[in-house]
């Protein structure tokens, strides 16, 4: 079912969207309270959105947990709260966290060598270098390799890969940031107990957490990624970073050993000098330390798990941005000030303002050239191209407007609003991308007299995708441009009509 917000009705559901909230902390995991009830400026948080706004690309969603309670959170449309969102490299901190529980349980250890668990794919006579690889090594990201393994050159067997692959500095000396070593330690969890990563983290730490059991890529023998390819709620992030702060302890119950908490979150090698960057600050355990003595996951453009330990709060962070850093940034120059040990005097006004920002987040969508436009209904063949399409038809016609594609893969429509961002899913996928079966939200407007454009937010993660149409001469030229994507093109061949 398609649904839409449009931005005339939303000073209307302010309301709806306060009883919402209150209604919302029966199935959270964290009671609300106000900002400054928990020590924070509501203005505070209201300037964050709309530097985030004014600054960044596009963020998609913000929770900040200040003692335990939520005290902001908010999507921007088309995304929402329910979807799961694709975290590229924060999920690395998750594949810590499984091991930091399998060292608990005695199933392996910090020093193990990694060719121990793969006697079948280690080479007949491994470099030395291998053979001093521990699994230390692989969680530091100090494996040796001046370049990543491409282990997804593989097609059958990935840990193969990587033990086949030159490693040039003595392990443990070098910080290179490597999403197969991650792979690697999913796989020699997997070796141990006998359970893909996501199953064994599954009883652990999704269950106790209250966090449905997630998807989470796989290679092409059953291993679960590791580095990439969880997908998860921004509360999901939230509650891993809750979990840390509280140094491992959940309603009341170690999850997780308080030395691991220390160690992974700790700087445990050194990846840069630079005292006023993030990225330079030390590298624990697939967390990164950050500056102002704060630690955080992330992934590719601004998958955010940060923990502020001395201000007790954990901040997550949805977005597409192309600029990580400027999502720190923001934080540190706009919140980090303002935070209190006590509460502060009710500011209502404050407070209304923040409410009624979050009721009204969206993306912006495109801006039209004119107030109206005339009826456009018209069918087009299109030349012989990769992408498979065979015809795209356009009724665009008052606020709503509907896109229809033939291919080779079958039928796709896709519907658009000009006031907001319609939600629906996509069947088959659209030319140049892979996201079978994903939610989307599309609006669309004339930006010029003869130039048409969609813009297509894939809400499980952080791409989107812009599609313009040129009509001239009674003919149609069609460019897509892909953003923030790690997979595909970013600019793909046009197509155009017969």
């Amino acid at each position: 079912m398609n649904s839409i917000i449009p931005f005339s009705l939303r000073p209307f559901i302010i309301l709806l969207a306060l009883v919402a909230g209150l209604l919302a902390q029966i199935a959270q995991a964290f009671p609300v309270s106000s900002p400054e009830q928990e020590g924070v400026p509501s203005r505070a948080i209201l300037s964050l959105i709309e530097r985030m706004e004014k600054d960044i690309d596009a963020v998609h969603s913000l929770m900040i947990l200040r003692h335990g309670k939520i005290i902001t959170q908010g999507w921007w449309a088309p995304y929402d709260a329910d979807t799961p969102h694709v975290l590229h490299s924060l999920s690395k901190s998750f594949t810590s966290t499984a091991i930091g529980l399998a060292i608990g349980e005695g199933k392996l250890s910090i020093d193990d060598p990694v060719i121990s668990f793969f006697p079948e794919d280690t080479p007949e006579e491994p470099s030395w270098q291998l053979k001093s690889l521990r699994i230390r090594d692989l969680i530091t990201m100090n494996t040796g390799h001046r370049n990543a393994p491409r282990v997804r050159d593989n097609p059958t067997n990935w840990a193969r890969a990587f033990l086949h692959s030159e490693i040039e500095f003595k392990p443990g000396t070098h910080f290179q940031y490597n999403s197969a070593a991650t792979y690697m330690l999913s796989a020699i969890l997997q070796k141990v107990t006998g359970e893909r990563l996501v199953d064994y983290l599954d009883k652990r730490l999704f269950q106790p957490l209250g966090i449905k059991k997630p998807h989470w890529d796989e290679s092409p023998d059953g291993v679960n990624t590791g580095g990439w390819g969880l997908r998860v709620t921004t509360e999901d992030i939230a509650k891993l970073g809750q979990l840390y702060l509280q140094e491992g302890i959940w309603n009341g119950k170690r999850l997780l050993s308080k030395e691991w908490v220390h160690a992974a979150t700790s700087k445990q090698t050194s990846n840069g000098s630079n005292p006023e960057s993030d990225w330079d600050q030390g590298y624990g355990y697939q967390f990164w330390r950050c500056r102002h003595d704060c630690y955080r996951g992330d992934g590719a453009f601004g998958q955010f798990c940060i923990v502020m330990p001395d201000h007790d709060m954990v901040i997550a962070v949805t977005s597409g941005v192309s600029n990580m850093g400027a999502v720190m940034n923001v934080i540190w120059e706009t919140l980090l000030p303002t935070i209190k040990t006590s509460s502060l005097p009710i500011n209502r006004g404050g407070k209304r303002a923040l409410v009624r920002k979050l009721a009204s987040l969206s993306l912006p969508v495109l801006e039209s050239h004119s107030q109206s436009n005339p009826p456009f209904e018209k069918t087009f063949n299109l030349a012989d191209n990769d992408a498979g399409v065979n015809s795209i038809s356009f009724q665009l016609s008052g606020s709503e407007h509907q896109i229809k594609i033939q291919s080779a893969l079958g039928p796709q429509t896709l519907p658009l609003s000009t006031d907001g961002y319609i939600r629906s899913s996509m069947n088959n996928p659209f030319p140049y991308t892979q996201n079978k079966g994903t939610r989307i939200g599309a609006s669309g407007a004339w930006i010029k007299p003869d130039v048409y454009q969609a813009r297509i937010y894939f809400c499980e993660s952080p791409a989107s995708i812009d599609y313009t149409f040129h009509f001239k001469n009674g003919g149609l030229l069609w460019e897509s441009k892909l953003r923030h994507s790690l997979f595909g093109p970013k600019d793909t061949p046009p197509l155009r009509s017969r």
